[in-house]
């Protein structure tokens, strides 16, 4: 219940914060270019909630997604190939490349952030590859899904949205849901109910690569170019934001919903620390320093629940 209340009053006190600071800041053009920029982070968050809550970690997203999106655009331009055509290409190419993470990683019984490291490798170098190490301009092709609509709110906003609210559902309330708390909570326990973990954990996976790759379809959409080196450290905001929204390292909790408040909470960090006139370098430290506090957190909740 505390923490319930305390996200979105962190994320209040960071909007009222630079509202004082910046006077750009608490303007409907602002919150309009926020809901619009955050549709690729907020899947890629949900896909690391369910991964985190089997005590995984996927470090390879922010190459996946550049990887999808670089051949979505090749496949466009180069190939001939449709929009919808494309489109299912670059989704299936994120889905195998979470699921190769995932199988290997359960039929080995290797740690998930080793093999996800050799994935953001692999995927990365693919990327390059493809896209033959240039941007790929696709124009308005896929303009569609960053398009404004209602109150300049885009469909991929309301697409992200969505999977957020199915998600929480799926996460409350269906057996799935259950398994993958179980699994996270305690893994032997799960085997000696009956449940083998190892498809679920695959999975977790598959769905992670996935979401990653339509993540990569928004970027798309919104830059109207795919660039190799799209991603580059987005895997550190998608962990920060699932685990400021109280997600724990350890596995076993973690809430979508809440999630989505980390979300907020990183892009209104990130608009407000811009609009004030923060450097590059001084916007990675702060967000930096808000991973730690925010693990930290995890480790102290983590011991007073032992306690």
């Amino acid at each position: 219940m505390k923490q319930a209340l305390g996200l979105p009053l962190a994320l209040l006190a960071l909007v009222v914060g630079f509202g004082l600071t910046s006077e750009y800041f608490l303007t409907r053009d602002t919150f309009i270019a926020i809901a619009n920029d955050i549709p690729a982070l907020t899947v890629m968050a949900v896909g690391m909630t369910f991964v985190l809550i089997i005590a995984g970690i996927d470090l390879s997203i922010g190459s996946v997604l550049a990887l999808s999106a670089g051949l979505t655009a090749v496949a466009m331009q180069s190939w001939g190939w449709n929009l919808p055509g494309a489109a299912t290409l670059g989704l299936a190419c994120g889905l195998f490349c979470g699921t190769l993470t995932g199988a290997v990683t359960v039929a080995w019984r290797l740690p998930s952030f080793i093999v996800s490291l050799g994935m953001l490798e692999i995927a990365r170098g693919s990327a390059y590859l493809v896209t033959d190490s240039r941007t790929q301009y696709i124009g308005g092709a896929i303009g569609g899904l960053s398009t404004p609509l209602w109150f300049g709110i885009s469909p991929a906003f309301l697409l992200a949205l969505a999977i957020v609210v199915a998600s929480h559902i799926v996460l409350r309330k269906s057996v799935f849901g259950r398994y993958l708390v179980g699994i996270g909570t305690n893994e032997e326990a799960m085997r000696l109910a009956g449940i083998d973990p190892r498809p679920w954990k695959v999975i977790v996976f598959a769905l992670m690569g996935s979401l990653a790759a339509l993540g990569g379809l928004m970027q798309l959409s919104r830059l109207e170019a795919a660039d190799p080196n799209a991603g580059v450290g987005m895997e550190l905001q998608v962990i920060a934001a699932v685990v400021i929204g109280g997600t724990s390292l350890m596995g076993g909790r973690g809430s979508v919903l809440n999630t989505f408040f980390g979300v907020l909470i990183v892009a209104v960090l990130e608009a407000g620390l811009a609009q004030i006139g923060a450097s590059d370098p001084a916007k990675r430290v702060i967000t930096g320093c808000v991973i730690i506090v925010a693990v930290l957190l995890d480790v102290y909740r983590n011991r007073r629940k032992r306690g």
